[in-house]
């Protein structure tokens, strides 16, 4: 590690230094052009042009002498000097935003900031790949003076992406590093070693990085649009320089874009695993349309530990796994086993996605921020102080089940296991053409525990007690679902979703389960044949009273019978009604 280190340095030292003799010319300007991809924000824009940058609900003055300001956040700071918003200057489409623009850029170049964030390569990439896909925007016209200095930049930028590879973090924001090399590369063709560096170290990062199911190995939908982004811009780069695209990115992107189709609901939008917010749309197709022609979407993701059922117009997506491991998990969430539902186009039970701010974003990775049980107010995972996953679930398991248009999930985890000696069972089953979602929540343990199951609407979906206060009557769309539970006590409480990363008020369905509290009575499971089964006039068999039947059995579940366990057990139903 020192020698790397020490190795590492010296290289850093020769890329800050004015070209020298066999270091290669600098040249005049980029020999390929290499395009930004992606469209910006014309209102941002228009606020950059005044001097104020927006990122993740923070806005400062930027501008000269601003660079190193310490009030700046660090996610900020990174945006900062990553020089993305450039796309935001280029859609206002004005001379006085291209004039901000080079100025903004002449004065970094006049000025480079001290900040520790220069070694980081992600955003050393992020820099060079913003300067280089908008030099026709601020700096092709130019004056010489400032195109010498700017190429004479992008050349030591690309040196210090050398150096710093193989990067020491390998999350998504590696791949940045690598783009912005790539870019370096394919503008300064010349410089041959930018190419063979990039390929030297690219097939281990995404060896690293993607699993073979597809998914990206930090389990976030939204880290699966980001990385994704960041292939495709490579891919459309190698493609412009006529450059064979290496297998490895190729097999990245075949394998990504089925699992990113899979992960979204009915409106296009992303589910909200591992935090991150539902993007949107237009993004989302964009990026899809970069990096695949194939619209496949990916029906198993057995690596990434997510499960997909479609049934009708329904939709239920389920996160069957431990958080991602260690190296990967600064940004997980406490979810396991938490689910999302939808109705064609309406999100309706949710978990509530990522924050922007430093304390938002603690809060909402614990467990009472998405739709699970919760144990005596205990997240199934805990974090650290400084991010990263301290303690995790050992062993998570899901079965899945189908038969006859209907389809069984038995899923569990113990992450109880070691402070309460207890485990989680959830049993999901999802039929009558989507219309029925019923789940059974087992909790075993050597004493009886307070737990609380927690289901998160969407802010659209209105929620109301029916005349006797025994049901949820759900507003879906303007379609009517019904929620009813049994064993423990069922309230609606405030709650809050971030899907569109700010705050919104919603509802959250909650069973309060204490010690003492009545469960749901043991009963005699039929057949699967029997539970799927219509009565004799093709219709569903309506149920003698308001209490939710149990899920019907997962084909091959076998039920616990440890007889010394204390076992609580909590039912419920959501159910659509007829009109």
């Amino acid at each position: 590690m020192v020698l790397r280190r020490w190795s590492q340095d010296a290289r850093l030292s020769l890329a800050r230094l004015p070209s020298l003799a066999g270091l290669g010319r600098v040249p005049a300007a980029p020999v390929h052009t290499v395009r930004d991809l992606w469209p910006g924000d014309p209102v941002a824009g228009a606020q950059l042009a005044l001097g104020s940058l927006t990122h993740r609900g923070v806005t400062r003055r930027i501008g000269p002498g601003r660079w190193e300001d310490p009030s700046y956040p660090e996610s900020f700071r990174a945006c900062l000097h990553g020089f993305t918003w450039l796309r935001d200057l280029r859609a206002v489409g004005t001379d006085a935003a291209r004039l901000q623009a080079r100025a903004l850029v002449n004065d970094w170049l006049a000025h480079p900031p001290t900040d520790p964030m220069m070694r980081d390569c992600a955003v050393t990439g992020a820099r060079l790949a913003a300067w280089l896909g908008h030099y026709d925007f601020f700096a092709a016209s130019a004056d010489d003076g400032f195109r010498h200095r700017l190429m004479q930049r992008l050349l030591a930028e690309g040196r210090t992406i050398a150096a710093l590879l193989p990067p020491e973090t390998h999350d998504w924001r590696a791949l940045i590093a690598f783009k912005g090399l790539l870019a370096a590369a394919i503008a300064m063709p010349d410089h041959s070693g930018f190419l063979s560096r990039f390929m030297r170290y690219l097939d281990a990062e995404l060896g690293r990085q993607i699993l073979q199911d597809g998914c990206h190995i930090q389990r976030s939908p939204e880290i699966q649009l980001l990385a994704l982004r960041e292939l495709a811009e490579m891919r459309a780069m190698l493609n412009a320089a006529q450059v064979p695209l290496p297998d490895s990115l190729a097999l990245a992107l075949d394998r990504m874009s089925p699992v990113l189709r899979a992960m979204r609901h009915g409106d296009g939008g992303l589910a909200l695993f591992n935090g991150g917010n539902a993007g949107t749309v237009a993004t989302i197709e964009m990026v899809l349309a970069q990096s695949t022609r194939s619209r496949v979407v990916a029906t198993a993701m057995p690596d990434g530990g997510f499960i997909r059922l479609q049934v009708g117009r329904s939709l239920l997506l389920v996160d069957a796994a431990p958080p991602p491991p260690p190296g990967f998990d600064s940004q997980a969430h406490a979810g396991t086993l938490s689910f999302e539902f939808s109705v064609a186009r309406q999100r309706v039970i949710v978990n509530c996605g990522g924050g922007q701010t430093a304390a938002w974003q603690r809060a909402l990775r614990e467990s009472a921020a998405h739709s699970l049980l919760v144990l005596e107010g205990r997240s199934s995972s805990d974090i650290g102080p400084d991010g990263a996953i301290q303690r995790r679930p050992a062993h998570v398991t899901a079965e899945q089940m189908g038969q006859d248009g209907a389809h069984w999930l038995d899923l569990s985890h113990d992450g109880y296991h070691a402070a309460f000696g207890a485990s989680w069972r959830r049993r999901l089953y999802l039929g009558d053409g989507g219309e029925d979602l019923r789940g059974e929540e087992i909790v075993e343990g050597e004493r009886a525990q307070s737990f609380d199951l927690r289901f998160h609407l969407h802010p659209t979906v209105g929620a109301e007690w029916d005349a006797e206060g025994q049901i949820v009557v759900l507003d879906v769309g303007g379609r009517i679902w019904k929620f009813r539970a049994e064993g423990g006590n069922l309230t609606v409480e405030e709650s809050i979703y971030c899907g569109s990363g700010k705050p919104e008020r919603t509802r959250q369905i909650v069973i309060h389960v204490r010690p003492g509290d009545d469960a749901a009575p043991e009963a005699a499971e039929p057949a699967p044949a029997e539970a799927a089964a219509p009565d004799r006039d093709g219709d569903k068999p309506e149920p003698e009273t308001d209490r939710p039947e149990p899920p019907p059995p997962h084909p091959r579940a076998a039920r616990s019978g440890n007889a010394e366990r204390t076992r609580q057990v909590i039912r419920w139903g959501l159910m659509r009604m007829e009109e």
